[in-house]
């Protein structure tokens, strides 16, 4: 069975930097697509960046030049560096997959999730 354990939030003060890790069990073949979400309280989530086999695609408005995106297949691990860290970043961060190609921001494709960490942006 699929697992996917998120790591690395923790509380910073903004403008500060934060490395989520996202590492996958359990499965014979890679995802065909991984990605990053984020949930705050009383908000829908929302998806922050995707990252299929061979490239990533296009990352939420709120993070562009700020958030990258990583994958390492042989590690089966994701990445999220986050730099430049704003107090709208405060949220629950998840990471997910799927096995089929298309990747996309609203997650609705995503077989796989984690159950998320924790980032937490003091002004």
């Amino acid at each position: 069975q699929v697992q996917l354990v998120e790591s690395g939030g923790g509380s910073v003060q903004a403008g500060g930097s934060l490395r989520l890790s996202c590492v996958a069990y359990g499965y014979s073949y890679t995802p065909d697509c991984m990605g990053w979400f984020r949930q705050a309280p009383g908000k829908e989530r929302a998806g922050i960046a995707t990252a299929d086999s061979g490239a990533t695609t296009p990352y939420a408005d709120s993070v562009k030049g700020r958030f990258t995106i990583s994958r390492n297949n042989a590690k089966n691990t994701l990445y999220l560096q986050m730099n430049s860290l704003k107090s709208e970043d405060t949220a629950m961060y998840y990471c997910a997959a799927q096995f089929r190609a298309g990747c996309n921001l609203d997650g609705i494709g995503m077989h796989y999730w984690g159950k998320g960490t924790q980032v937490t942006i003091s002004s």
